[in-house]
């Protein structure tokens, strides 16, 4: 037994340097792999005469970085500039895209070359003796099936004199404005039929067999279902293009801003052409300029990083602990308790065993998950914290067990050790192999809460090294498991439970029903998943699971060829629900789709970029259905009469970003502000950052925030003055 405990302790262990050694680069990119450089438009510059900067990049052949909207997975490269002071960066020059076909995905972005101009404006005065300094660190995703992220340390010096072009750069910047979109030639009108959108552009005069490769690229990335087909046709009246909608259960947009390319076919050969549809939305991540004494030195860097990873495991552990008490958890871990009670009487050594197992599970699972996670955002995807809870299959599988569990409470089933450590099956060996599993499963009801301090612990993890991830998630696991774990190993704290007896039956039986409540809350998110099809399949899958209990007890009690038919019939009941998950629908519903309510508009980036470029106050709400902190917030301090009240005084937008599904505008936004999952509340004021609330919230700590904000007739009247 000791030989086993200490083996299954020993793999979670060594995971994190299995997992490191998965990642042989490090998390950086072979220097083959992309060439970046940074050139001037002009051989000098002057005062207040803008200039065009331009960011290249030479991509290995068969790879690939992305556009602004990267399609269905990958980032889009962003900027950082170092300036001298007075100098201000705009916002990125994306020139047209290509569709990118990665298996049944579709990206957009750019192979081979790209480069990407970024305007410049210099204060009105410039010293000639003091030359222009500037830096940039750039940032990307390089992707061929697997995915690299990558950074590159650019600069260059300019001279203060007469801003006269660069001959040595002008092929360069004359490539890279060819490729820009230009403004739109042809009007465009948008229309929906059914699943589809429909985009008629009134172009007259073209030959359809001179036009071919015709693609949208919409701006928005939850506009359209990107690796669907784009049907292009042409007839007297223009060009016709039919795209899928990303959800049929989605309002219809009033508007679809984009790049359209195609290609023409002429005498001279055949040329690439592209139109801007639409104003660009501001860029999430606005280019900062810093000047250049303000750069930490590297060593004052390092210790800093270092600090923090200290900091990011003590808040880890410490929300760890908290989500003990969270009521994804506590019925859990409470059913394992009782188990102790049960069998306290026995051997320290034998308890404590116990722990250990639990505890290994809880570290195999954490390690797990972040491993599955850091690898799946290697690869592109836009994911974060709760992932899997994403996954309508995920959902139904863990509603299903642990309606298992909740029919073994009730006494329908006997699983004894084999499932969750209960019973007489604790004090035999399978009972650490239960031990283990109530770790596991511990781990996987707790992904639906976020606890204080784990918010901020997490999101840092997820901008880190592997191993630096996978020390934080291990931080984390060891606060979930340390309770029951001291329990095992302090023969005092076992003493203070209560004496075995015939209560003990009586309250495992109470202890089935907040199982049973987290049945009906984990068929809750699904409805919020899948369509009306799947939420019945769903449901059906849940009474073959009772009738597979029900049949397998029946088994156990009746005469040996009555038992092995209603044990088949169990048997047969699963592989029922097994096909039943497997054919699940999942045409997801969107709950961010639905219309506006009690005035609160569905998030989008787009949406949140004119109200902040539009300096109107803005309330910015990140939650998920299967978020438990998010609806107690909601519940207790976001919609309550004074909250609604405050924010309708001041003007302010309230915003609702739904990730139960996934939409990688929220989890840009949730990255951007160090985050890797719900709940993330934003509250903007109409100037400067936004102020990031607490993850538990009051009513009182919401209107507290509020008073920051004028109220609408104050801000009014400052407009008019």
């Amino acid at each position: 037994m000791i030989r086993l405990a200490i083996l299954i302790l020993a793999l979670a262990a060594s995971l994190p340097v299995a997992v490191a050694q998965g990642f042989p680069q490090g998390f950086r990119t072979p220097s083959d792999l992309v060439r970046s450089s940074l050139a001037a438009e002009p051989a000098a510059v002057a005062g207040a005469q803008p200039f065009t900067l331009a960011v290249r990049m030479q991509v290995k052949p068969g790879w690939h970085v992305y556009w602004r909207n990267p399609g269905d997975s990958g980032l889009p490269p962003e900027v950082t500039w170092t300036l001298p002071a007075g100098f201000n960066a705009g916002a990125i020059r994306w020139p047209a895209p290509e569709r990118i076909p990665i298996a049944t995905l579709m990206n957009y972005g750019y192979e081979g070359e790209v480069t990407l101009l970024v305007p410049v404006t210099p204060p009105p005065s410039l010293d000639p003796a003091d030359p222009v300094r500037i830096q940039a660190k750039l940032t990307y995703l390089v992707c061929e099936t697997e995915c690299v992220p990558g950074s590159a340390d650019l600069a260059l010096t300019l001279p203060v004199g007469e801003p006269k072009p660069d001959p040595a750069n002008a092929e360069l910047f004359a490539r890279a404005r060819a490729a820009l979109p230009v403004p739109a030639l042809w009007p465009l009108r948008l229309a929906s039929q059914g699943d589809t959108l429909r985009l008629d552009f009134a172009a007259g005069g073209l030959k359809a067999d001179a036009i071919r490769n015709v693609a949208y690229f919409p701006y928005s990335e939850t506009a359209i279902d990107n690796a669907a087909a784009q049907v292009a046709a042409i007839d007297d009246t223009g060009l016709h293009l039919t795209l899928a909608r990303s959800s049929p259960a989605e309002a219809v947009p009033g508007a679809l801003p984009g790049v359209l390319t195609l290609e023409e076919v002429g005498d001279a050969g055949t040329r690439r052409l592209a139109f801007a549809y639409g104003d660009e939305p501001a860029p999430a991540a606005a280019a900062s300029s810093i000047p250049p004494s303000a750069a930490p030195v590297p060593q004052v860097a390092a210790e800093l990083d270092a600090l923090t990873l200290a900091t990011a495991a003590a808040f880890a552990f410490i929300g760890g602990l908290i989500l003990n008490l969270m009521p994804c958890v506590f019925p859990v871990l409470s059913i394992k308790v009782l188990g102790l009670v049960r069998h306290a009487g026995e051997s320290p050594a034998r308890l404590r065993m116990h722990g250990f197992a639990y505890t290994a599970g809880v570290l195999a699972s954490f390690l797990g998950l972040a491993a599955v996670l850091i690898a799946l955002k290697g690869g592109g995807a836009a994911i974060g914290w709760g992932f899997q809870l994403q996954s309508p299959l995920v959902v139904a599988g863990l509603a299903y067990l642990l309606f298992a569990m909740g029919l073994s409470l009730s006494g329908v089933v006997q699983v004894g050790g084999r499932l969750a450590g209960l019973g007489d099956g604790l004090a035999r060996r399978a009972g650490l192999g239960g031990s283990f599993f109530t770790g596991v499963l511990a781990t996987l009801v707790a992904t639906p809460c976020t606890a204080p301090f784990m918010g901020s612990a997490v999101g840092f993890a997820l901008t880190q090294s592997a191993v630096v991830a996978l020390a934080v998630f291990a931080s984390l696991g060891l606060g979930l498991a340390l309770p029951f774990l001291v329990l095992t190993l302090w023969p005092p704290a076992l003493r203070a439970l209560p004496r075995p007896g015939a209560w003990m039956e009586t309250l495992k039986q109470v202890l089935a029903f907040p199982v049973y409540a987290t049945v009906a809350w984990l068929v809750w998110v699904l409805a919020q998943q899948v369509d009306p099809r799947g939420l019945l399949a769903a449901l059906i899958g849940l009474v073959l699971v009772g009738f597979a209990a029900w049949a397998w007890e029946l088994g156990r009690t009746a005469p040996p060829r009555t038992g092995r038919v209603a044990q088949g019939a169990a048997a047969l009941a699963l592989v029922a629900v097994a096909g039943l998950a497997v054919t699940v629908p999942q045409d997801r519903a969107t709950p961010s789709a639905q219309a506006a309510h009690d005035g609160i508009e569905p998030f989008t980036q787009a949406r949140l970029d004119a109200l902040v470029n539009g300096r109107r106050p803005a309330f910015v709400d990140m939650t998920a259905a299967w978020c438990i902190t998010c609806a107690v917030n909601e519940a207790t301090s976001l919609n309550t009469k004074a909250v609604r009240a405050a924010m309708a005084e001041r003007g302010v937008t309230y915003l609702k970003g739904d990730w139960t599904n996934q939409n990688p505008e929220i989890t840009r936004l949730l990255e951007k502000h160090g985050r890797s999952g719900v709940p993330l509340y934003l509250l903007y004021s109409g100037t400067g950052e936004p102020q990031v609330l607490p993850q538990i919230l009051t009513e009182g700590v919401v209107l507290a925030a509020l008073q920051a904000v004028p109220a609408a007739a104050d801000r009014s009247a400052a407009l008019v003055r």
